[in-house]
């Protein structure tokens, strides 16, 4: 879930993504696409071409990380749940192009709830938080149950970063240094199981 006082962590996000233990150290790259030259000189596109896009792409670790237990005992919801509105996000670049329904989490309310209490997620389900604009974003797992893989996702569709096997009960800030308008929370695992990775772009059907 959305980690209430983000902006006072930002300097610690920075030292932490270089430190080189952690799996956000690997420095983002700035990856150009149609439209713009190899110097950095941009050519105006033809009506055929798409129009250009520039993402911040944060590779992942060759290896995966060790999966990530399960919480033995969850704390009790302190209030109860609120049914979000439901939407679906389909991977495009990945293999055989794979379909989640997720949650939206669209208010600060829902945002700062999340996924906190529960003790499991359907397989092909997840909750994604969204804002109007890219910003830097950071993400805690506070009172959350279940182990999960964060996907970072520019406005634009680009899987900009993957924070892979996130564990239980954690107050840690977690994020990447590329500003995004989506987090997708999946069950940890999920995103190298369909071969998911940073720099494809997926799209998100919403009411």
């Amino acid at each position: 879930m959305r980690f209430p006082n983000a902006h006072i962590f930002m300097g610690l996000l920075t030292l932490a993504c270089r430190q080189p233990d952690r799996q956000s150290s690997i420095e983002p790259t700035v990856r150009a696409t149609a439209g713009e030259g190899a110097m950095g000189d941009r050519k105006p596109p033809s009506p055929a071409q798409e129009a250009p896009r520039t993402a911040c792409i944060v590779p992942m670790p060759n290896q995966p990380l060790p999966q990530a237990s399960v919480a033995t005992s969850c704390p009790p919801a302190s209030e109860p749940p609120v049914t979000l509105v439901q939407g679906q996000i389909k991977f495009d670049d990945a293999p055989g192009r794979p379909i989640i329904q997720v949650e939206l989490a669209r208010s600060d309310e829902t945002r700062k709830r999340g996924l906190m209490y529960r003790t499991k997620l359907g397989s092909e389900a997840g909750m994604l938080f969204s804002w109007d604009d890219d910003a830097t974003r950071t993400f805690w797992m506070h009172n959350t149950c279940i182990p999960l893989d964060m996907l970072f996702i520019a406005k634009d569709g680009t899987i900009s970063g993957v924070v892979e096997q996130v564990p239980v009960l954690n107050d840690e800030p977690r994020g990447i240094p590329c500003p995004v308008a989506h987090v997708l929370e999946v069950n940890a695992g999920w995103v190298r199981g369909h071969h998911v990775s940073p720099g494809q772009h997926l799209t998100i059907s919403v009411p």
